[in-house]
């Protein structure tokens, strides 16, 4: 592990604040979080330096000093075509790719050009909050087909999507794959079963795949559409490489649409919003993380994995009646204190005034998160570390000795 790893200093601590940075910024802690004074472990963006490839394309780009329209020409979409090729066995066509700033901001897109207000869109709870806030905020409503909990490990509820779909008015499934907050992969045959519901019932799949590189051993990530031509057909998959790489603030995605008439729906939308033209340094940046960046991916991986044993491992001796739920991917930790028995509010409360650290509340992600905190562990180990022993502390009079 530490041949692979010591090419990149992942232990380094880099001053985010003063940058405008969102996880970081005392004032934007205290909008989001009500404190300002927080270690924050929330906002799913990674505490390490983006892959020097990245860093360099771009630099080369400013020297050339001239900063006008710009397109991405065809090696830009080679590069990601390749990457899915080699990395997941997914032969992507060039012709399906449509440009979006963000993934939240495509499926909001999605809605408005696939379904109409008032009608219902299924959502997987818990789950990226976006999404229920996406429905809400364009006019439709959110069916909650919420995930079951069996033996400390999640599962879809099929049975209970059966009958959620007999709703007339439901339209849209959307899917996160690997799945946040959760860290489940979803297993092959998982997404058959739920993509074979959807086709037989004429229900659009958005398929959220932008954390699809983060997959830890063991685990396999299977692009939806990949598994066959009816689901390719009957799907919208959304990938960007802000969470592989780091690069989230520079707002580019690749939204991926098979079928062409859905297609076309879709590039009408977009172009009503004027939201056609990506940004240049983002295109830039994208493909050299894909042309170059694959040894940092893994590397970064080794580390984060390296940081999930730790925080097992310390809640395992330091914090009885806390648990974790074994992630199979992404850097997002669901942490389970429901054996604390303290209301929702005083356990937020505590982690946030007392241990002075910034999670996201189980809460958030639907009524099945509450007893639970998300926790990112991107970050060098002395950060988790640190957080950690705080909330030890904070924690101490609550825990079962």
């Amino acid at each position: 592990m530490e041949e692979i790893t010591r090419k990149w200093n992942f232990d380094e601590l880099i001053n985010r604040k003063c940058y405008g940075t969102i996880k970081w910024e005392p004032n934007f802690l205290k909008k989001w979080l009500k404190y300002e004074d927080l270690l924050p472990l929330w906002v799913a963006d990674m505490d390490f330096r983006a892959p020097e490839p990245i860093t360099k394309a771009m630099i080369d780009r400013v020297n050339h000093g001239i900063f006008g329209y710009t397109l991405p020409e065809e090696d830009y979409y080679e590069a990601v075509i390749n990457w899915f090729e080699r990395r997941h066995n997914w032969k992507i066509q060039r012709e399906w790719f449509i440009y979006s700033p963000g993934t939240v901001s495509a499926i909001c897109n999605l809605l408005l050009a696939f379904s109409k207000p008032g009608d219902k869109i299924l959502i997987q709870e818990p789950v990226y909050y976006p999404f229920k806030e996406s429905i809400k905020n364009n006019g439709r409503r959110a069916l909650i087909n919420p995930l079951k909990l069996v033996h400390n490990h999640y599962e879809m509820d099929f049975e209970d999507l059966k009958e959620k779909i007999k709703d007339p008015r439901a339209k849209i499934l959307i899917l996160c794959n690997p799945h946040n907050p959760i860290s489940r992969v979803w297993k092959r045959e998982e997404l058959e079963k739920i993509g074979n519901i959807c086709v037989k019932n004429n229900i659009l799949v958005i398929s959220d795949e932008i954390h699809c590189d983060l997959i830890f051993p063991g685990y396999k990530y299977t692009p939806f559409a990949s598994i066959s031509e009816d689901f390719a057909q009957n799907s919208v998959t959304c990938t960007a490489g802000s969470k592989t790489f780091n690069i989230a603030g520079l707002q580019t995605s690749n939204i991926l649409i098979p079928d062409p008439i859905k297609r076309q729906i879709f590039i009408n939308q977009m172009e009503n919003q004027s939201l056609t033209m990506p940004g240049l340094f983002g295109a830039i940046a994208l493909k050299a993380a894909y042309n170059d960046c694959e040894d940092w991916v893994d590397a970064v991986m080794i580390y984060i994995r390296k940081n999930y044993v730790f925080l097992k491992n310390f809640i395992q001796d330091k914090l009885p009646g806390v648990g974790v739920f074994e992630p199979e991917g992404t850097y997002l930790i669901w942490m389970d204190f429901r054996e604390i028995k303290l209301p929702q509010n005083e356990l937020d409360d505590i982690l946030k005034k007392e241990a002075k650290v910034g999670l996201d509340s189980g809460p958030m992600f639907g009524k099945g998160g509450l007893g639970f905190q998300r926790i990112n562990i991107a970050c060098p180990l002395s950060i988790l570390k640190d957080a950690l022993e705080r909330i030890k502390l904070a924690l101490k009079p609550y825990l079962n000795q």
